[in-house]
């Protein structure tokens, strides 16, 4: 049987940090994980391919129940992270734990017992295109759970249903779908085990305004409601003003700022000046 889903977030009236430079660290806005433990942990993350070091010294906290995007430009590394962080790429130095778990030193056994405990969505879904929804979504419970296959397709029509789709988008193939309905797909598969923690990247990229506010809605409810841990890789500033209650900035190698959203806009960076003048900003 899948594990019962986490428990709602605990709150505070800690005020909110942000700061400048390698390893800053700053608490969530509001009520959202502050006070809460740890859930992800990044300490002296340092990342070369070759001559070039796309991270050096990255380190920062996520605390359970918090709903953080993380941006920077082109080349600073993100999805490379988010790779690094569910143990898919090894860094060449530094650490990640996930929900207490060290990930580059756990045993096979650990990781494995880690993975059912964390859903991701990978650029543009990655979806398996021969398979219908309702078999891309089954996969994780069928890899990691010996559940009976009733159980199974129940437990599929209920993920499809919480990612928005109805439930004649199940025995569809992904190359019918329309781009916001294979994003849905794909996070329909990513919580298949009910996880704890969910990574994104670019979940909003190539979508219409509308489909896309509606898929930063879906992921404001998942932690609201559900307790999920979200780290969101994005460049689009309507999703960091709209959900998230905290901020994560990568620039050359490192950390630059590192709070709730009116803090990281008053750090003094070049790029963080550039990058939230890009367009207006829908807060709330």
């Amino acid at each position: 049987m899948s594990a019962a889903l986490p428990a709602a977030r605990p709150g505070s009236d800690d005020a909110p940090k942000a700061a400048a430079g390698a390893g800053a660290t700053g608490s969530a806005a509001g009520q959202h994980g502050v006070g809460a433990p740890p859930v992800i942990e990044v300490d002296g993350l340092r990342t070369r391919f070759g001559a070039q070091l796309i991270h050096d010294g990255v380190q920062f906290r996520i605390r359970r129940g918090e709903l953080v995007a993380l941006i920077g430009g082109s080349g600073s590394g993100k999805t490379v992270l988010l790779r690094e962080l569910i143990g898919l790429q090894r860094p060449t130095a530094g650490s990640v734990r996930l929900l207490g778990t060290d990930v580059w030193s756990a045993d096979e056994a650990a990781l494995r017992a880690l993975r059912r405990r964390f859903g991701m969505m990978f650029q543009d879904g990655a979806l398996f295109s021969s398979l219908d929804v309702a078999a891309n979504v089954a996969t994780p419970l069928r890899e990691h759970t010996d559940l009976p296959a009733p159980m199974v397709d129940a437990l599929v029509g209920l993920r499809i249903s919480l990612a928005g789709l109805p439930p004649d988008a199940a025995r569809k193939l992904p190359s019918v779908l329309s781009g916001g309905m294979r994003k849905r797909a794909a996070i329909a598969r990513a919580l298949a085990l009910e996880p704890e923690l969910l990574f994104l990247d670019e979940p909003t990229s190539g979508l219409d305004p509308v489909t896309a506010r509606s898929l930063d809605g879906l992921l404001r409810f998942l932690c609201d409601d559900l307790g999920i841990t979200v780290l969101v890789v994005t460049h689009d500033l309507d999703t960091v003003a709209g959900i998230a209650d905290r901020v994560i900035a990568l620039g050359g190698g490192r950390v630059l700022a590192d709070g709730t959203l009116d803090a990281v806009r008053a750090v003094d960076d070049p790029w963080i000046r550039d990058w939230f003048a890009g367009a207006p900003l829908r807060k709330g």
